[in-house]
């Protein structure tokens, strides 16, 4: 019974070891795959493809359609002027508590400020 439960283990073993080789020896293949498929493709770097290569009156043709969709589908969604204040409240908010980020703000602006006045073009009385 012992060494039945022996053989049983290596067995589980030998099949976890087989799977993880089996895992490694594909990600092998894929990433050499991905490798020499990039490197295979000698495109300048320049030719556009797809909606880019498209004139620009057919891009807005397309794009106009689908802003219609999502207005037609009603996940569409303009700001009005109080959600614009709202969510530019929530965001100065969030900056502000970052101490640090404020600090160097005031940092650049004094230093910005005093350059200015020292070269005399923008001095006050």
């Amino acid at each position: 019974m012992a060494s039945q439960s022996k053989s049983n283990s290596e067995s589980t073993n030998s099949n976890s070891g087989s799977k993880s080789g089996m895992n490694a020896s594909s990600r092998n293949s894929s990433g050499s795959s991905r490798s020499s498929s990039s490197s295979s493709s000698s495109r300048s770097g320049s030719s556009k493809r797809g909606f880019a290569a498209m004139d620009p009156e057919k891009q807005r043709e397309i794009a106009s359609m689908g802003g219609k969709a999502a207005h037609e589908k009603g996940t569409a969604h303009q700001f009005t002027s109080e959600e614009a204040r709202e969510a530019g409240r929530k965001g100065g908010a969030a900056v502000s508590r970052d101490r640090a980020h404020m600090a160097e703000i005031g940092r650049k602006g004094g230093s910005s400020s005093s350059r200015s006045a020292s070269s005399g073009a923008g001095a006050r009385n």
